[in-house]
């Protein structure tokens, strides 16, 4: 009968430095909407509120979850998932 492998446990310190580099990720990604709202506001003459709101939103969600999916990627690395997957044996 198969052993069913242990789940790998995440430390309180890897929690607390995931969630630090989301919130400096979602400021980041405030300051890189805004700097892109401001270049859309500069080039256009007749200014639309839609669009505006449209291009943070955009460029804002983009960079956001771009970041997020790598954070999330160093996070299972350093976790332990990864390795507990690599070693997978299909005769247990």
């Amino acid at each position: 009968m198969p052993r069913p492998d242990p789940v790998p446990r995440s430390t309180v310190e890897q929690k607390l430095r995931l969630k630090r580099a989301l919130r400096l990720l979602g400021c980041f990604s405030a300051v890189i909407a805004a700097i892109a709202v401001l270049l859309v506001a500069r080039g256009q003459k007749g200014l639309h509120l839609h669009m505006l709101v449209a291009t943070a939103f955009g460029i804002g969600l983009t960079v956001f979850i771009g970041g997020a999916l790598m954070l999330l990627i160093f996070y299972s690395a350093a976790s332990g998932h990864d390795e507990t997957a690599a070693h997978y044996n299909p005769e247990d």
